[in-house]
């Protein structure tokens, strides 16, 4: 029989934040990441009320619109538009004049803390939305390997404590469990794969904490049929844990049923091949962006993101899981995931997941 997913039961601790080193700094300024911003977290934080939002259904969601003092709108509704023309359009205003701040919303749910931003178009009622929050290194490098070694591409600004993220569009993971397993479109298989190819990719580049509710999936309609997506929208565990099972997708409870349904539309085969497929499609995306990537990875690997024990448990499970003694020299979370992309050049003999699959 194949193993049930479910997470380590140990508990897991709120992640500290960690600070954006020179390094790391120097690196996000070299690639337009690091930019003068008119508005701070700290600025935001500065809100007179609060009132609770609410959902469709009138049910209270993890989330607060605040309000701030009438005198200080004005300016901070013309920063916030200046923020977004930088996110969008790399801060030409004159695109963005019909643009109006909407509403600020802010959540005390994560590590992150973080504030949305509702911008919608005056013309058309077109809303979009982007996120303000605390800067923290580990998240500042998911978010770059995401951008980096994923399909997905990611603007995001950093400057001094800040970071503006744009909004990751798709249906919430648990939402699409509860909501679109069983139906038609997508097809199951088409499902099925892609949550291989998810696992695949958060595995290699160390992204933990990938619950339902920690990612969303992307519906297309094709020519003939929809295909999916999936991708992660919270990148605060990125290189953080210390046990394997972390970075799998499939061990979390809250994507059983997920992997459940998935389990009985996929041979190993079938497994096997995407599961390659992705291993080649980060290949190349490494080697498209090897410069990038390399002082990504050189400046991870001096960044202390992760207590040392839980980088020395982690790279022995790697090393087994691998079979690769090299894992045993590493002395970093960035060390492992240059190890990670080493064994899949390698082309080792390893499992394909075979929790996921039936006998």
């Amino acid at each position: 029989m194949a193993e049930t997913a479910h997470p380590d039961p140990r508990p897991t601790k709120r992640k500290p934040s960690f600070p954006i080193s020179p390094d790391l700094r120097g690196y996000l300024r070299r690639y337009k990441r690091e930019r003068d911003l008119p508005i701070t977290y700290d600025r935001l934080r500065a809100f007179h009320e609060v009132i609770p939002l609410t959902d469709e259904a009138g049910k209270p969601t993890l989330w607060d619109t605040v309000i701030y003092d009438a005198l200080e709108m004005p300016a901070l509704n013309q920063a916030l538009k200046e923020v977004y023309a930088l996110l969008r359009v790399d801060g030409d205003l004159s695109v963005v004049s019909h643009l109006y701040v909407d509403r600020v919303d802010f959540c005390t749910f994560g590590n992150s803390t973080p504030f949305r931003i509702r911008i919608v178009n005056a013309y058309n009622d077109n809303q979009d939305y982007f996120y303000v929050k605390q800067a923290d290194a580990s998240r500042v490098y998911g978010l770059e390997l995401e951008h980096l070694l994923s399909p997905n591409r990611l603007n995001f600004i950093t400057h001094g404590t800040t970071l503006v993220e744009e909004h990751v569009a798709g249906i919430p993971g648990d939402i699409f469990i509860a909501k679109w397993l069983g139906r038609p479109d997508p097809k199951p298989i088409r499902v099925a794969k892609e949550l291989v190819k998810f696992n695949e990719r958060c595995f290699i580049r160390l992204l933990g904490d990938m619950r339902a509710y920690n990612f969303v999936c992307v519906i297309t309609p094709d020519f003939e049929e929809s295909q999916i997506r999936i991708r992660a929208m919270d990148f605060d565990q990125q290189s953080y844990d210390g046990r394997k099972k972390f970075y799998l997708p499939q061990f979390f409870k809250e994507n059983s049923a997920l992997v459940s349904f998935c389990a009985k539309h996929m041979r190993p085969e079938t497994a096997r091949q995407y599961q390659r497929e992705e291993q080649t499609l980060i290949l190349q995306r490494a080697a498209l962006a090897s410069e990038r990537l390399g002082l990504l990875l050189h400046d991870m690997a001096g960044d202390a993101i992760a207590p040392m024990p839980k980088v020395h448990l982690l790279r022995q499970e790697l090393a087994e899981h691998y079979h690769r003694s090299d894992y045993l020299r590493c002395e970093s979370m960035g060390a492992l995931i240059r190890q990670n992309l080493e064994s899949i050049r390698r082309d080792i003999g390893r499992p394909v997941v075979p929790e996921l699959l039936p006998e």
